[in-house]
């Protein structure tokens, strides 16, 4: 960002956070937003007036299969809405790192924050159960009364993770409990997003080049039905390989350059058609790879319990934050699902703006569009 524009994005903050016209809401919405967006100089040292300091621990909370992996993040002195956070695809789960940025940024502005790790989307696979635990992780944190005062909670999902929330917080055990559910870079429909990973093709029919990270999560799900049994452990071997190499950019830049040699050597000693498939991959092809998956993603991506615009709408506002230029779920998934929800009377407050990637604040806007993200957290922090 250039110096210009870094001093007007300070200025800007300066006033909003200092402005007499402005609401606590929105002053606070604006020190989130701030933060989350790693702004310095001018920018933080407005967003710092209205943040606070907060304790965070380790634990484990119940669900009807066992046990989740948790982190809870408590301010200090009155808290605000609590709310259960859920990361998408990630191996790291609660631990990756910028997911434990976005709950202290969010509890520093002096909201209690839950994030649980779900299972199955640590191992790349987006499962009914998972929707399950997300709905056992809110379940358990509205009967906190110490942190869910009126026994409500929001309820935040990244990625997959945001429609998969959706879909919980539309469930009967839920009905009463939930005082919001955002989709931060969520899917609507499930199967529509999965064709669209392969083919680069959105459902409006314009084109827009998708992410490979997409396809190789579904390459790592079909493996068994595209290659021999016999080859079939072995793939997913080098496939974890290489998500773990990307896994490992975002903290350790080395490690991750020698574990992607190690996936390029793994791949070399694979039969076909095992070794073509895991050199597109490689080679990030997804020109090559995602044809031959395509005919495989309806069936896995299937069953209703994995996407909202089949399912009942909550009783919730539902609110829709995604990148303009997302290419792993495109934005266009949250306006079409903004227009099934608003169709079954949910009040659904929905912004694409280019301040975000895909569930990711990037620093680099314009005024204008800093304001519009501004005015959507500060809508959402006061539900």
């Amino acid at each position: 960002m250039t110096r210009r524009r870094t001093k007007a994005f300070g200025i800007i903050a300066a006033a909003l956070l200092l402005g007499a016209w402005a609401s606590n809401g929105y002053l606070r919405a604006a020190a989130f937003v701030i933060q989350a967006s790693g702004m310095q100089g001018y920018a933080r040292k407005a967003a710092a007036v209205e943040t606070g300091t907060f304790d965070e621990r380790a634990l484990t909370i119940p669900w009807r299969g066992g046990q989740l992996r948790a982190r809870l993040y408590v301010p200090h002195g009155t808290s605000d809405r609590a709310m259960v956070l859920v990361p998408g695809v990630h191996a790291a789960g609660v631990d990756e790192p910028r997911l434990v940025q976005f709950a202290k940024d969010l509890a520093s502005v002096r909201h209690t924050v839950l994030t649980a790790e779900l299972t199955d989307l640590t191992h790349y696979r987006i499962t009914p159960r998972t929707t399950d635990m997300i709905e056992d992780a809110a379940l358990w944190l509205s009967g906190q009364r110490e942190f869910a005062r009126d026994g409500r909670v929001g309820m935040m999902g990244i990625s997959f993770a945001g429609g998969l929330s959706i879909v919980a917080a539309s469930r009967a055990s839920l009905r009463d409990r939930v005082a919001f559910v955002m989709s931060f870079g969520g899917h609507g429909d499930l199967p529509r997003t999965l064709r669209y990973l392969c083919t680069g093709l959105q459902p409006d029919g314009s084109k827009r080049p998708p992410h490979d990270y997409g396809v190789v999560i579904i390459l790592l799900s079909v493996a068994d039905q595209v290659v021999p049994a016999d080859q079939v452990e072995p793939l997913r071997n080098v496939i974890l390989t290489y998500l773990d190499a990307s896994r490992l950019d975002l903290v350790d830049k080395n490690e991750s350059w020698n574990t992607y040699q190690r996936a390029r050597a793994m791949t070399a000693s694979l039969p076909e058609p095992s070794r073509t498939l895991m050199g597109y991959v490689n080679d990030r092809d997804v020109n090559h790879l995602g044809p031959i998956l395509l005919p495989h993603v309806t069936k896995l991506g299937d069953d209703r319990e994995l996407s909202p615009a089949t399912q009942a709408a909550p009783s919730a506002p539902v609110y829709l934050l995604h990148g303009t230029e997302d290419n792993v779920i495109p934005a266009i998934e949250s306006s079409l699902l903004a227009d099934t929800l608003r169709g079954r009377g949910v009040d659904v407050h929905q912004l694409a703006t280019p301040l975000i990637t895909h569930a990711e604040v990037d620093r680099s806007a314009t005024a204008a569009a800093m304001l519009k993200l501004v005015g959507f957290w500060a809508d959402l922090l006061g539900e």
